[in-house]
């Protein structure tokens, strides 16, 4: 015999829930990453066709080993002209920067956030195991806050149960 339950519908609840948004939902995993020793010349030319502004630089490992931006290429373009050489002849490895701040994929984006101004850098990688494994930007910060509506900064919203 089955048992019936007679009581009347319950009122909704409100829990305090507290949601994480973590970077490594955010990040990139699809970069344009450039090898130490391609012509700078090559790394302009996918800066333009990908309308990037930099990409990180990994060894044949995948392990980071720099950061190349279109001001490091603006400066070697400078130089060249003062000494006559061809962009052609330069490679990344001779103008990448090699202190390169890396973020925790599991760092909460508002922390993110903070660090982003904080640091005045446009993007920071994501380095796993030694591995770097994405990247994130200001724009995907931006995106992430987008997705709570701005209901609730502090990363808490209100959810029924």
């Amino acid at each position: 015999m089955a048992i019936k339950s007679f009581q009347g519908a319950r009122k909704q609840q409100f829990v305090n829930e507290t949601i994480t948004l973590k970077v490594r939902d955010y990040m990139s995993t699809n970069l344009i990453t450039f090898k130490p020793n391609q012509s700078v010349q090559e790394v302009v030319e996918a800066l333009i066709r990908n309308k990037i502004s930099g990409g990180p630089v990994v060894n044949d490992r995948q392990e980071l080993i720099g950061i190349i931006s279109e001001g490091d290429c603006l400066k070697q373009l400078s130089e060249s002209r003062y000494y006559n050489m061809p962009l052609k002849h330069d490679t990344v490895d001779k103008r990448m920067a090699t202190d390169v701040e890396t973020i925790d994929g599991n760092m909460d984006v508002f922390d993110a956030a903070n660090k982003f101004l904080q640091s005045k850098r446009r993007r920071f990688p994501i380095v796993e195991n030694g591995k770097l494994v994405g990247q994130i930007s200001q724009k995907d910060i931006l995106i992430a806050a987008l997705n709570l509506k701005g209901e609730n900064w502090n990363s808490t919203t209100k959810k029924s149960s």
